[in-house]
């Protein structure tokens, strides 16, 4: 009715909505009551905790993140609150996830994640795997290392290639980082990359189990599909590099800034790697 007023005589539009004109003064006059008060309150946290999420989380997280920070709220009053300012998620994509070659004559490791229970603490359970990004001079490959108990990246390498010496890369910096204890289950696909002597002897040299997927199997490492999946729909596919420089910088920052000390995860009881990590301390 405000707008409207703008348009027509006050006393015609009270006449034509059947209310009085005392009426329509004093709501226009009225003080907003607690509640809406509340929402506004609310409001300012709820855009801010989307903004810090990277316009990445949806009302389970932003309810999540919200109780965390000590504001009492239900996820029905989240999810009316980001209706009413737009606040909108990164549809993902459907994201296939592609294997690395798997037909070579090098020796395969058995499936041992397959059969042992799942990590109770840090350093039990590493997998790993291989992706790609588009940049408009070629492509960036990317291999990660992740501790399957806290889902933290503790190993990350770029390159213009993905010859084993990438792979090795990831590995050694999480070993660098981490100093896993000898039996620590290493799970990969069967890419060849993974397979090569030198990779094997890096493995070998630091008392890492060997495990790899069944052939053309992604989903036995769903844990490092999934992290693809996240990087992919929050980062890749929401920007154009124009450089691998540019992926690079993009992708080390997701990860280290944002995806291992930031991002909710709900098998984590919606807290980060890091801090989930930090639980034992």
């Amino acid at each position: 009715m405000k707008v409207l007023a703008n348009q027509y005589r006050v006393a015609d539009l009270c006449a034509a909505f059947a209310v009085s004109r005392s009426g329509y003064y004093a709501w226009r006059t009225r003080l907003p009551g607690p509640r809406q008060r509340g929402d506004v309150e609310l409001s300012a946290h709820l855009c801010r905790v989307h903004a810090e999420s990277r316009q990445t989380y949806g009302s389970p997280r932003l309810l999540q993140a919200l109780l965390q920070q000590g504001h009492r709220t239900s996820r029905r009053r989240v999810r009316r609150l980001m209706r009413q300012h737009d606040l909108r998620t990164q549809r993902p994509r459907r994201f296939v996830p592609q294997t690395t070659d798997s037909r070579h004559d090098q020796p395969v490791a058995p499936n041992h994640l397959a059969v042992r229970p799942s990590p109770t603490g840090p350093d039990q359970q590493w997998v790993t795997d291989i992706t790609y990004v588009r940049t408009s001079e070629s492509w960036l490959y990317v291999a990660a290392v992740m501790d399957r108990w806290s889902r933290r990246i503790v190993g990350l390498a770029m390159a213009e290639h993905m010859e084993s010496t990438l792979v090795k890369r990831a590995l050694q910096q999480a070993l660098g980082q981490r100093r896993p204890a000898r039996g620590c289950l290493h799970h990969s696909d069967r890419g060849s990359q993974y397979a090569s002597a030198d990779y094997r002897q890096l493995l070998t040299t630091h008392g890492l189990t060997a495990s790899m997927s069944r052939a053309g199997n992604c989903y036995d490492n769903a844990a490092m599909e999934s992290f693809w999946g996240k990087l992919k729909t929050e980062l890749v596919y929401r920007q154009h590099f124009a450089t691998r420089q540019q992926a690079r910088l993009a992708i080390f920052e997701y990860v280290e800034v944002f995806y291992n000390r930031v991002r909710l995860h709900s098998a984590l009881g919606f807290k980060s790697p890091v801090d989930f990590e930090q639980q034992l301390n």
